[in-house]
């Protein structure tokens, strides 16, 4: 599945994935599609507004995607998937499709960002599990290698994102990657 049809929620295998016309995205300026399926996943919080709800989750989405696209020159948002304090899934560039969100590692890995700052805070639990059938489900369906590497975006880059709090759990969810 290389994106989600017009109003459409796809279920995939247990993970809700809000479609980008759902939460009123722009279309892109441009659009890369990536070679191969994704060697890395980079882990990256908003450090904006912690969104925990639909009515908080799909205004900061458009905030991001303006900032990204407005302030910042992207094609689009630099995410491909966001994920909120519910748990819930929304499509940024979404599976396949080169991102802006770590310099000189775009072309081969997928972004995921947790909406919120957690530098000071623990990510919930919903958002967790979220990512983590995310990330199955890319594996199932080819868009991520199921040898991946999960990383933090100051692993590839200097910076502090994901917040403190959030890298700290990165051990954990490889762990539970690769026992199930």
């Amino acid at each position: 599945m290389d994106g989600c049809a017009p109003g459409e929620t796809v279920d995939m295998t247990a993970v809700a994935v809000v479609c980008r016309r759902d939460w009123k995205a722009v279309e892109p300026r441009d659009r890369t599609e990536m070679k191969n399926p994704a060697q890395t996943v980079i882990v990256h919080h908003t450090a904006l507004l912690y969104c925990a709800h639909p009515r908080d989750s799909v205004p900061e989405l458009t905030h991001i995607q303006h900032m990204h696209m407005q302030e910042r020159g992207f094609d689009d948002i630099g995410y491909n998937f966001l994920i909120s304090g519910d748990g819930m899934v929304y499509e940024g560039r979404g599976w396949r499709v080169v991102g802006a969100h770590a310099k000189e590692h775009n072309f081969n890995s997928v972004g995921v960002a947790f909406m919120g700052n957690f530098s000071d805070k623990l990510p919930s639990s919903a958002s967790l599990s979220a990512l983590l059938r995310l990330l199955r489900i890319g594996v199932l369906h080819g868009h991520v290698r199921p040898n991946f590497a999960l990383v933090g975006h100051r692993d590839v880059a200097k910076t502090e994102c994901p917040g403190e709090h959030l890298y700290t759990v990165l051990p954990k969810l490889r762990d539970q990657l690769q026992n199930h």
